[in-house]
């Protein structure tokens, strides 16, 4: 066992283990050259590193011991709401460590470092902050000699060595295999369960004052909690003072006011983003509902990770989005979802082209009205408060699944859409009124979001007959080209009927014929009409009866040659979503898509 550098709250003496060896004990004078009894004020020799003063060598010495252990609340909150800058002084500790030649050297030029880094080692406050237990590290390895030069570099080698054990290993012979002998706890396991407890007397004050609220509208006077919650800031990423983060924005709640510390906020919030925190659901929420910002940075870090990983997103795109507590929360609290939307709407606006924004859009938006279908009918809100500026004429008809509407009246479900939609064009179009095109606007938004009844309108064009084909290439011609500027929308319809056909000789026909082979090419090499080609193509790889290895083989050929791969597994993504929420499942058109998805992969 070596020198136990744990410092007493009462004496400033070395705690030697009762099994330590001659050899072993003999360490601990070390600690005396390393500054364990150096006083806490004096002179100390720091020519070589004018950042560090006296004063604040004084302070901070003085702080170690007043913290002593840190078992006490009181003693957690200041040591936390120090921490950041404690470790600015840590590091310029070990700048000047740095520029030593030796480790002699280093004890002469400071002798307070052993007491000051020995009485940090032993606080779990400190310990769990990673970045502080990083810098006490590399001070202890400056100070270690590779090759001692006398009797005190080798002690002070002895002693580095169980402070770098008891910090990161549990071999015999160190501090925690002692431990674990006569206290039957590790180091590890001492310092955490201490800052449990500490943990858990600061998380029963904070439910307490959450239970003394009379109401919801009730102001919080405990300025404690602001101090809670800045102490907490520099440690969220800590797991034993999660119970404690839940409970403050479980408070935050009740309160109704802002009485957290907005750096702890920000920590919590960037956090959770980066996978470094986990809380319960209700925590997550209640954060959300606190600080908008915090809500924005969780709809962009989504938005952001569908962008960036297309192949994994593309594929578990529903679970994903369900997966970052969104529609859950959006269905809770109907300002969630505004928020969202208004950010996503911001988002197409900027790139409407885009499928993979299309995508996410429309699966939120279902994973949206799922949790919103699961709710207790008295405690759900009116589909008017989730979409205040739409038309009331459209939102049953768009906001109800296809799953919910028999297939036979599928054509006829569509053809009342398009007729409704159509009604808001010729309205926007007649004159320059800001409100017609704002509805406009609206509408085809709402058409977005409820993108699976475009699916819907591809997947029947695949098997359509002429006399029915028309309203449901419009409706796909509107989702792709809602603007009419130089007629474009009409110019476009005559696109999709043109690939349609096209679409319908190479999948229905066997062989397929070259001729349209090469059309169906060219049409996806437009820049302009790809995406709408795209989708019709897309459904009929996937509902047409052909042979699955041929429809593969056209499948990789066409798309490859077009480049336009990528954006075939985002409406793939969005076709699956769909077919994930009908009401039955066909195993063959699921096999189809999963192999075309793979082909494309």
């Amino acid at each position: 066992m070596y020198v136990n550098s744990k410092p007493e709250q009462k004496k400033d003496v070395v705690r030697v283990s009762c099994c330590q060896t001659e050899q072993q004990k003999s360490s601990q004078t070390v600690l005396t050259s390393l500054g364990r009894h150096a006083p806490v004020c004096g002179f100390y020799k720091l020519e070589k590193m004018e950042a560090v003063s006296e004063t604040d060598v004084q302070f901070w010495m003085a702080k170690a011991v007043n913290w002593g252990e840190a078992t006490s609340c009181s003693a957690l909150l200041d040591t936390s709401r120090h921490l950041g800058s404690l470790r600015s002084f840590l590091q310029q500790v070990l700048q000047g460590l740095q520029q030593m030649s030796s480790t002699s050297e280093a004890m002469k030029t400071f002798p307070f470092v052993g007491q000051f880094l020995g009485r940090l080692c032993w606080n779990p406050c400190v310990i769990a902050d990673e970045r502080s237990q990083r810098l006490l590290l590399r001070c202890l390895n400056c100070l270690y000699s590779a090759e001692p030069l006398n009797t005190v570099e080798q002690k002070a080698n002895m002693w580095i060595k169980n402070m770098l054990c008891h910090l990161i290993s549990e071999e015999e012979g160190s501090v925690a295999h002692a431990t674990v002998k006569h206290a039957g706890l590790t180091p590890t396991r001492y310092h955490s369960e201490a800052l449990q407890k500490v943990v858990s007397l600061m998380t029963e004050e904070v439910i307490k004052t959450c239970d003394g609220l009379p109401n919801t509208s009730a102001r919080c006077s405990n300025g404690n909690i602001h101090a809670m919650s800045l102490a907490c800031a520099a440690l969220v990423t800590c797991p034993q003072i999660s119970p404690l983060i839940g409970a403050l924005l479980k408070h935050s709640m009740l309160c109704g006011s802002s009485c957290l510390n907005q750096e702890f906020i920000k920590e919590v919030s960037e956090a959770l983003i980066s996978k470094r925190l986990v809380l319960e659901d209700e925590a997550v929420v209640n954060l959300w509902c606190y600080s908008p910002t915090c809500l924005e940075g969780a709809a962009v870090s989504l938005l952001e990770s569908v962008l960036s990983d297309h192949e994994t997103m593309s594929q578990s795109l529903d679970k994903h989005v369900n997966g970052s507590l969104l529609p859950q929360a959006s269905a809770d609290h109907c300002h969630i979802f505004l928020t969202i939307n208004e950010l996503y709407r911001n988002v197409l606006t900027e790139i409407d082209e885009n499928l993979a924004v299309r995508a996410l859009i429309q699966v939120f938006t279902v994973c949206f009205l799922q949790r919103l279908t699961g709710q207790k009918s008295q405690d759900r809100l009116p589909l008017r408060a989730f979409f205040p500026h739409v038309m009331q004429s459209l939102l049953t008809p768009l906001l109800t699944a296809p799953s919910e509407v028999p297939r036979e009246a599928w054509l006829d479900h569509l053809s009342w859409i398009r007729s409704l939609l159509q009604s808001v064009t010729e309205n926007e179009e007649a004159g320059e009124d800001v409100r017609a095109y704002q509805a406009f606007f609206e509408a085809w938004f709402l058409l977005v979001q409820c993108g699976y009844w475009v699916d819907t309108a591809a997947e029947l064009l695949v098997l359509a007959a002429p006399e029915n084909a028309e309203p449901l290439l419009w409706l796909l011609t509107f989702f792709h080209h809602p603007t009419n500027r130089g007629h474009q929308r009409s110019q476009q319809t005559a696109v999709a009927r043109e690939a349609w056909t096209h679409l319908r000789m190479l999948f229905l026909t066997r062989p397929p014929p070259p001729r349209h082979l090469s059309a169906v090419k060219e049409l996806l090499s437009s820049s302009l009409s790809a995406n709408l080609v795209l989708h019709l193509f897309s459904n009929f790889t996937i509902f047409s009866h052909g042979p699955v290895s041929i429809i593969t083989e056209i499948t990789d050929k066409v798309l490859t040659e077009a480049g336009v791969k990528r954006r075939a597994l985002w409406i793939l993504a969005s076709i699956h979503c769909r077919l994930n929420s009908a009401a039955t499942r066909d195993d063959k058109v699921n096999s189809r898509l999963r192999t075309l998805q793979d082909t494309l992969l």
